[in-house]
């Protein structure tokens, strides 16, 4: 993968985690700060993490399955940061699991399961049991 579609593809996956805290209408400070770490931790410069709010990137799922599993944790933790779950948010997690290519029983069994965990927050063990379970 070249360097630009890596960042490409980094983008996008920072444009779905924006959608994500955009949901309810507003993206509140608690959701900016995560954003932002994430930006941070795979190498998005803050500069070009702020110009995600304002420009559209094409969505461009990452080619390996386990990186689309982690984005789809990453979206979990992203709803859960209000520590409020809006429907609109469900859906969004399961459109978004589909466009990733995951299997939307598995997706279903994640977002069913994080209520046993504190802070909904899935250990990665578990997360890939899920999905293990599932893949046919």
């Amino acid at each position: 993968m070249t360097n630009q579609n890596e960042k490409n593809e980094k983008l996008s996956l920072l444009t779905q985690l924006i959608k994500m805290a955009r949901v309810d209408q507003e993206v509140r400070e608690s959701e900016f700060q995560f954003l932002s770490a994430i930006a941070v931790q795979i190498g998005i410069s803050l500069t070009d993490f702020e110009k995600l709010f304002d420009e559209y990137i094409e969505f461009q799922a990452p080619v390996f399955e386990f990186d689309r599993i982690v984005q789809l944790q990453r979206l979990v933790l992203m709803m859960n940061v209000d520590q409020t779950i809006d429907e609109k948010e469900l859906y969004y997690i399961k459109n978004i699991g589909m466009k990733l290519g995951l299997n939307p029983l598995a997706v279903a069994e994640v977002l069913d399961t994080m209520h046993e965990y504190p802070n909904k927050m899935l250990p990665p063990e578990k997360l890939i049991s899920i999905f293990r379970t599932f893949h046919n």
